[in-house]
């Protein structure tokens, strides 16, 4: 069964979209710790990092680091963090997230937004990937 972001990448499942490419895809998380908490995830599903071929893991990294310098861009914040955890969704999700304290990378403190803010953050960060 196709995971959760199977089904965002396919278009079954509305998301707030960023960034894609032939092997990569990113989008806003719903529940984020912070304004601008993005996902970036292969296209290919596979459950853990780890378990990707080396060219797939390099292409997602170099992918989520042309996101995260977007993010840096858009949303004022002290640093953008990385974090790769993987326990929710069964398919490999890197996690870039405005870091503002240490406590925007607990997942404990979530940021709650609109429609309309997700949508104008989201044309934000991707305004910057141009």
């Amino acid at each position: 069964m196709p995971s959760i972001f199977t089904k965002i990448i396919n278009g079954e499942i509305p998301c707030y979209k960023i960034a894609e490419d032939h092997d990569n895809f990113a989008f806003l998380d719903i529940n984020p710790n912070a304004k601008g908490h993005t996902l970036c995830i292969p296209k290919k599903e596979v459950d853990k990092l780890l378990d990707m071929d080396e060219e797939d893991y390099m292409k997602l990294m170099a992918f989520s680091r042309k996101v995260g310098q977007a993010i840096q861009a858009a949303i004022p914040c002290k640093r953008v963090g990385m974090s790769v955890i993987g326990l929710e969704v069964p398919h490999v999700h890197v996690h870039l997230i405005p870091l503002h304290s240490m406590q925007n990378v607990t997942f404990r403190y979530k940021e709650s937004m609109t429609p309309e803010v997700f949508e104008s953050t989201a044309a934000r960060i991707r305004e910057h990937l141009k």
